[in-house]
């Protein structure tokens, strides 16, 4: 069969080869649940969201004439409907031609086409009568932001449906971007990445060179302060340093998950090497020191920004939705470039823990920030307005900036691209569920593949060969880094069952239709502690089962008892809980009420307790459940990181 083209990410070069949406579907599980939840609810809330606030109607605006006094949202409020026509383009790959979703697209691109300019410039913010001049605020303005969401909604289209309206607009956009800030031109770069991974898909699309060579001079400039200072210093935007000195990923996150995404794809494109090994050093340097448990990246609530290492609060985790799509991006780019599977063994925690815990069970409200702790239960927000950015303590159906609700849509429209890769040896398997898998290995000889699991409920993934070349070849499966530590096993299609390591187990054989080849992963739950140098968690510990990451929640705790009052005993292994929606059970004990203390100063010397010790319930059984899952049932408090049993005070000198 013909390789595909309809691939969010199309390199050249690289050690894997992805498969695309036409090549792999998924067919069942926890992520076709929420597949078919974001096709049939969250598109058309965004939609609907979207023409209730004004941000589609800023185009007819602008057209027009009545921008000045009608424009509604934040000055970014193009990027969004972009990213829901991306979003829309790869769900319809998925349909026959001439779906709603094609009608939808085509409706959204009538109001937008009229508001380009003869020169390709579009953006509604700014360059008309009684708006700030073109590229006046390259700091925040967002207009080269917007037009990489433009460009990627243009390619998703081309490659799932053929080159359409849509595409022709991103390209007059890429055109006069490329004329504007060329050689020659404005020698600048946008306040916030995106726009540099944009034009090498596109440049991956068309074959045009000036669309990659245009992504690499954007990728050079930035770091040599081109941009004004700010309260948050330049690091904010990453324009402290050059891509190639930088040592660890810093400033706003989802713009330094952008830029490192398209300093990836500008490396593989040019054969960059120190290009794509100073983005390696990055992304270590970051999850060893500067990610949580689940994967979420940022610390900071002011500037939405990475805190310095081991800085990692629970409590003011900000973990914003958009900086876990971001992340999931730069580290499927890097496993495509390398091959090396701790890649995607992040791209799997941040999908479960971050992506998955955005959207409501119904994909119609959504965290914009993700914290690891609720001190207080939160104030159920109004459905018919929209909330402040960030600041809904429970899911929200809008926000006044909603760039996550969109992002996790376009995430999800394109998710099964991100199950499975081939080489010149064979097929490999990243992330596991039920799924379809048909394509061509080196000489075109096609296989086609069966994946049957519960993953990540249960540990077990079976691969069924239903057709395969007449030759050997090699099925690849990644045996995840959480598994360090436990016992994994492989079974082969003779029935041979071996250990396999954490990493990559192979089996390379002549395959028959019919062959089975099993991957047992120990999946039990486990306790996790931190980094001693994490100094807020110090004292705690927490519970992960396989991939998912779990927490106390006040709604499964006795009436009158909140998160804060969980104490384990970590000396006790977790245990899974008798039902079937995953839930853990641990040892420990509930406080009472007594440490609501009284006392004048919350601090004593060493030799005499600070406050009365507080009353316990006695043992108890906690009920834990997946991260993802909390705030689904009401206003609650949580806490991923338990505090241990505490000791007795110590004795006061006699």
């Amino acid at each position: 069969m013909a390789r595909s083209v309809v691939l969010p990410v199309a390199p050249s070069r690289g050690r894997l080869r992805p498969l695309g949406l036409d090549e792999v579907r998924i067919t069942g599980g926890f992520w076709a649940r929420r597949r078919e939840i974001n096709a049939t609810a969250t598109l058309g809330h965004c939609r609907d969201w979207m023409a209730r606030v004004g941000w589609i109607g800023n185009f007819r605006a602008a057209v027009e004439g009545r921008i000045e006094r009608d424009r509604r949202g934040r000055e970014f409020a193009d990027s969004d409907v972009y990213k829901l026509l991306e979003a829309m383009a790869w769900e319809a790959a998925g349909h026959g031609a001439d779906s709603a979703l094609d009608t939808q697209i085509a409706e959204l691109t009538e109001s937008i086409a009229p508001a380009q300019e003869p020169d390709g410039y579009l953006n509604t913010a700014f360059g008309r009568p009684g708006q700030q001049p073109r590229y006046s605020d390259l700091e925040w303005g967002h207009e080269l932001y917007c037009y990489g969401h433009l460009i990627q909604a243009g390619v998703a289209q081309a490659r799932a449906r053929g080159e359409g309206e849509l595409t022709k607009i991103a390209r007059r956009a890429a055109d006069h971007v490329c004329a504007t800030f060329g050689p020659g031109g404005i020698e600048g770069v946008c306040g916030h990445p995106e726009i540099e991974p944009a034009l090498v898909e596109l440049a991956r699309l068309t074959g045009e060179q000036r669309y990659l060579d245009q992504a690499a001079l954007f990728v050079d400039r930035r770091g040599h302060r081109t941009l004004a200072d700010t309260e948050f210093g330049r690091a904010y935007y990453q324009d402290d340093l050059p891509v190639r000195q930088a040592t660890v990923l810093r400033g706003h996150a989802v713009r330094a998950l952008y830029l490192a995404a398209g300093a990836v794809d500008v490396a593989v494109e040019t054969g960059d090497d120190a290009l794509l090994a100073a983005v390696v050093r990055q992304w270590e340097a970051t999850v060893a020191r500067r990610t949580y448990l689940t994967g979420g990246m940022g610390s900071h609530h002011r500037d939405e920004s990475f805190g310095d290492d081991f800085v990692l609060p629970p409590d003011r985790a900000y973990s914003e939705t958009c900086a876990g799509v971001a992340s999931v991006m730069l580290s499927w780019r890097l496993l495509l470039a390398t091959g090396e599977p701790r890649f995607a063994d992040l791209a799997e925690r941040t999908l479960f823990n971050v992506v998955a815990a955005s959207p409501s069970e119904d994909g119609r409200a959504f965290f914009y920030a993700n914290t690891l702790h609720r001190r207080r239960r939160g104030t159920v927000p109004a459905t018919d307005v929209d909330s402040p950015r960030a600041e809904s303590s429970l899911r929200a159906p809008w926000f006044a900036v909603s760039c996550c609700p969109t992002n996790v849509a376009r995430t999800l429209a394109q998710l099964p691209a991100y199950l499975a890769t081939v080489d010149d040896d064979g097929v490999q398997l990243h992330q596991y569920a039920d799924a379809e898998i048909a394509t061509s290995l080196a000489g075109g000889h096609d296989v086609a593949l069966r994946v049957r699991t519960d993953y990540p409920a249960g540990g077990a993934v079976t691969v069924r060969i239903d057709r395969s070349p007449d030759r050997p070849w090699t099925l690849s499966l990644r045996v995840p880094g959480w598994a360090r530590g436990a016992a994994a096993w492989l079974v082969e299609p003779d029935g041979t069952r071996r250990s396999v390591p954490v990493g990559t187990a192979t089996v390379a054989r002549r395959f028959r239709p019919g062959d089975e080849v099993r991957l047992e992963l120990p999946v039990a739950p486990r306790w996790i502690g931190a980094d001693p140098r994490i100094d807020a968690v110090r004292g705690t510990v927490a519970v992960q089962r396989g991939p998912l990451v779990y927490c106390a929640e006040s709604v499964d705790l006795p009436d009158g008892h909140e998160a804060d009052a969980v104490r384990v005993d970590p000396s006790s292994p977790p245990e899974d809980g008798p039902d079937a929606e995953g839930t853990v059970i641990v040892a420990g004990e509930l406080t009472g009420h007594a440490e609501q203390s009284d006392a004048p100063w919350p601090y004593a010397p060493l030799d005499r307790p600070a406050t009365t010790p507080p009353d316990t319930d006695g043992p108890a059984e906690i009920v834990l459940v997946p991260y993802r899952s909390w705030a689904n049932r009401g206003p609650s408090t949580m806490r991923v990181w338990l505090p241990t049993a505490e000791p007795d005070p110590p004795a006061a000198p006699s």
